[in-house]
């Protein structure tokens, strides 16, 4: 049952069925520190929002604020237009899944899934026909009578999902729910849970750590730094047009050139990057002699292998230091006559021409997958 789950429902929710959330002004301290610094953000109804950032950031402090487990030292929460400031964790209807599962070990799958109902005074045969749809939806009927100790990780992870679902919330929150699973079961349950959030319309917010994780399940992604949103947008903006160093560093790898601004025209910017000139995309005017950094993806970047320089095109001479065979891809690193690293990636292939530590090399990529950060 921790199989693939074949082709997906779009990935956008039908509108109205989920909650709107509004985050406004938020703020969390312990003991004079700030965990939360003053996070503002909007959510809309069946949207897939996931909070990216490394530990201690302050993503699950905002989602415990959302929840009802941590209360703001300042502004304000509020679901569907309502401030729920001072309202208790349960008259919330939300649905919760942590990464432990919490599951009750002494009752069964379908006692754990029916807790909620059951807290919510609901009868006895609407509870078990609420258990039997909930356990069909997380692919698990039949499970009902087995305990929480017969089941694999993944199986309990799904009976967590069913028991937040059961009683039909209009918002779903989720605390790194796949961070105990292994590679292959985690990838297969992230697009379980697409397919879910496709199906059921409601909102989701998710907190990750996982930078692929964020790109592969969310409709917008708020990467959390220090306590304030970095930067929230698609994951393919996040990824193709980072805001900042921090953004482009954390989701994905990137390159980084330092250099001096040598002159800007028609949206280019030309930059010196110790004797080589780069050029890169940009909606802003940096000024001439001014220190900037530009980013590229390892991936955009190619051996030129002679070739001639194309149309808005950047090249840059560098010596191959060493050559890491992963599959799919050979990744190499470079070093820049100025000292700089960079990472190349090339698709695998049997008449790929493998470089060797020593070898030096010229670099060609788009003027257009180069960023200024």
């Amino acid at each position: 049952m921790d199989g693939s789950f074949g082709l997906l429902a779009p990935t956008v929710s039908p509108p109205g069925r989920g909650a709107k959330i509004s985050l406004v002004g938020l703020e969390k301290r312990f003991d004079g520190v700030g965990a939360v610094r003053g996070i503002s953000l909007e959510i809309a109804s069946g949207e897939f929002l996931t909070l990216l950032g490394p530990s201690g950031s302050g993503k699950t402090t905002t989602l415990m604020m959302i929840a009802g487990f941590e209360t703001p030292t300042e502004g304000d929460i509020a679901i569907d237009g309502r401030s729920v400031i001072g309202t208790p964790p349960h008259r919330r209807n939300i649905g919760m899944v942590f990464q432990n599962y919490a599951l009750f070990p002494h009752l069964t799958v379908a006692e754990n899934i029916a807790f909620p109902l059951k807290q919510r005074g609901i009868n006895r045969s609407e509870r078990a026909r609420l258990v039997d749809a909930t356990l069909a939806m997380v692919q698990l009927p039949g499970y009902g009578a087995r305990y929480p100790r017969q089941l694999s990780g993944g199986q309990q992870q799904r009976v967590a999902l069913a028991r937040a679902m059961v009683f039909q919330p209009r918002l779903l929150l989720m605390d790194e729910p796949l961070g105990a699973l292994d590679k292959q079961l985690r990838e297969s349950l992230q697009l379980e849970m697409r397919r879910l959030h496709a199906e059921l319309g409601i909102t989701f917010v998710y907190v990750t750590h996982d930078q692929e994780e964020a790109l592969v399940m969310s409709d917008r992604i708020a990467v959390v730094h220090e306590g304030l949103i970095a930067q929230c947008g698609a994951p393919e903006e996040l990824y193709n047009q980072p805001a900042n160093r921090f953004v482009a560093s954390f989701i994905g790898e990137s390159n980084f050139l330092t250099g001096v601004v040598r002159g800007t025209a028609g949206g280019v910017v030309a930059v010196d990057c110790g004797g080589a000139l780069l050029c890169a995309a940009t909606e802003g005017t940096p000024s001439v002699g001014s220190a900037v950094t530009l980013s590229t993806r390892p991936e955009r970047m190619r051996f030129a292998d002679g070739t001639a320089p194309g149309q808005r095109e950047n090249r840059l001479r560098a010596v191959v230091t060493e050559v890491i065979f992963a599959g799919e891809r050979c990744r190499y690193l470079l070093r820049t006559a100025s000292g700089e690293t960079i990472v190349l990636k090339e698709a695998s292939g049997a008449t790929q021409r493998r470089r060797s530590p020593g070898e030096t090399a010229e670099l060609a990529w788009s003027v257009t997958d180069t960023v200024m950060v």
